[in-house]
């Protein structure tokens, strides 16, 4: 027989019979056994996996024979009898010293859970701490005392710039309405305190703008600026900040913009005064794009000069794109495509758009706005075409991005519809005033009294031999026009002198019929 001795677990017994019956069946059979019952085994086990268990709890410990050891607090009560506890056991050094191991490693694994316990403990009573916190803040914003409030606001504000747990709870705790109810106040710090706390409680979290626009926020900022006295320029910023955020979130966006807050944000975007930081003016150039989104405000701000002013400064680069999106919202209505089609130069700026700017985003946006122009209306296309659009749409749809090139197509194919007409309309004209005019004098009277088959026939064969020439005329038009857009795009795009354009250009200069013109 052999033993197996392992983690204080000696009493299972491997036998090994090798019998005749196993020998010629060619199997070894093994059986396990016990020296004790379940019932003592299972508690070697946990002895054996706890290590001898944990003095915290004065558990017995018990070595290998199953020999009971006392406990670290019954040690110590024999120690001070002048009892050793070890010899009077008839304890083995070696055994001692594993005793000794398993009750150390007990005990490091107590420290570690009282350690654990310690620090979630530390934590609820931090997070308690900073609840009772938040409610004595909320308790001074209903305080009768304007600094103790003002105070308040200033605590919030900081307190909710950077924890959005915080501004969840100091909103369900009534932070909003008493912030709100401080816009009342004269004073301009006040006003300022409640107008960025405010804000930070807005900060990604929509519940807190939908509350803070119920609370009557927004109208009482309007009131601050339409109020007799010129509003203090921190106000102000503060307001535009503000109407950012609000105007965020779709519900809010129909408040603020039947409020009378357009032509605030218009003012605040035109304003030349130094007073007016830049920051302000790009917080309300994206309100107002916020705000356009939905078409129920584009009638607001058509009442408003905003268009003029946004194709005046379409040469801005840092605002370009976003007076582009501005106006891909403002085309959507017919309101809005007739207000841009007014504006003198409004083609001919957003064509130079498409030549001028290397932005993807800008050339997608203002194609985008031509497009939509383009199918809407006759008359503005006929303008883009007087812009000088071909050129720029031929270039975009070989430069441009993917969606700038299929914009671009789309463009080109309305305009190509209007010349195909133009062209078959001019050509059906001079085929009707010819038929009226030279059937009297092809061949003599004579003639056509004998034959008048054959004197029809001449005329149709002068007149296919005019429509000829003026074919060929047209075609070669198109090359000599096609072909200097062509030098163009590759001298502005610096590609090499050699360059061998695309076998689909080639197809457009080298077709024979008007239906291949690009404009």
């Amino acid at each position: 027989m052999a033993k197996i001795h392992q983690n204080n677990v000696r009493s299972l017994i491997l036998e090994r019979n090798d019998g005749p019956t196993s020998a010629a069946d060619g199997h070894h059979h093994f059986r396990l056994w016990t020296a004790f019952s379940g019932a003592a085994f299972r508690r070697k086990i946990f002895d054996a996996v706890s290590c001898g268990g944990s003095s915290r709890y004065g558990r017995e410990i018990l070595d290998d024979e199953g020999i009971s050891l006392p406990t670290p607090k019954a040690k110590t009560e024999m120690e001070s009898r002048g009892v050793d506890s070890e010899k009077g056991n008839g304890r083995k050094p070696e055994k001692q010293k594993e005793a000794k191991g398993c009750v150390s490693k007990s005990e490091k694994l107590l420290d570690l859970l009282n350690l654990a316990e310690g620090e979630a403990a530390s934590e609820i009573k931090k997070k308690e701490e900073a609840l009772e916190e938040l409610k004595i803040v909320v308790k001074d914003l209903q305080s009768e005392s304007e600094e103790q409030r003002r105070e308040a606001a200033s605590k919030v504000r900081s307190l909710a710039k950077e924890n959005s747990e915080t501004r969840v709870t100091l909103a369900m705790l009534g932070a909003i309405p008493p912030l709100a109810g401080m816009l009342d106040f004269q004073l301009a710090d006040s006003q300022i305190s409640s107008l960025y706390a405010l804000l930070n409680l807005g900060i990604g979290n929509d519940l807190n703008k939908a509350a803070i626009v119920k609370a009557g926020a927004v109208h009482k900022m309007l009131k601050l600026i339409e109020s007799p006295v010129a509003p203090n320029p921190s106000v102000s910023e503060a307001i535009v900040a503000n109407f950012l955020g609000l105007s965020a979130l779709d519900s809010n966006k129909p408040i603020i913009g039947s409020s009378g807050a357009v032509p605030f944000l218009v003012k605040t975007l035109k304003n030349s005064d130094k007073k007016v930081s830049p920051q302000a003016k790009q917080d309300a150039l994206r309100a107002l794009y916020n705000l356009s989104i939905f078409p129920s405000n584009i009638s607001f701000i058509l009442e408003t000069d905003l268009i003029p002013f946004l194709l005046e400064m379409l040469g801005d680069m840092e605002l370009s794109e976003r007076i582009l999106s501005i106006l891909s919202n403002l085309v959507s209505t017919p309101e809005g495509r007739k207000a841009i089609s007014r504006v003198p130069d409004a083609f001919p700026i957003l064509v130079d758009v498409l030549n001028w700017t290397d932005s993807p985003g800008c050339q997608e946006k203002a194609s985008y706005v031509l497009m939509v122009m383009a199918h809407k209306s006759y008359g503005d296309r006929q303008a883009m075409i007087e812009a000088g659009i071909a050129s720029a749409l031929l270039e975009l749809t070989l430069l441009g991005s993917t969606l700038a090139q299929k914009r671009a197509s789309r463009i080109l194919e309305c305009l190509r519809v209007d010349k195909g007409k133009q062209v078959s309309g001019t050509y059906g004209g001079n085929l009707v005033a010819a038929a009226a005019v030279s059937a009297p004098i092809c061949g003599s009277s004579s003639s056509t009294s004998t034959n008048p088959n054959g004197v029809a026939k001449e005329c149709l064969e002068e007149e296919e031999d005019m429509m000829s020439e003026e074919k060929k005329a047209v075609k070669q038009l198109v090359q000599q026009s096609l072909q200097n857009n062509m030098k163009r795009i590759v001298k502005r795009a610096n590609l090499p002198q050699d360059f061998v354009p695309s076998e689909h250009f080639k197809s457009l200069t080298t077709s024979s019929t008007s239906k291949s013109l690009p404009f």
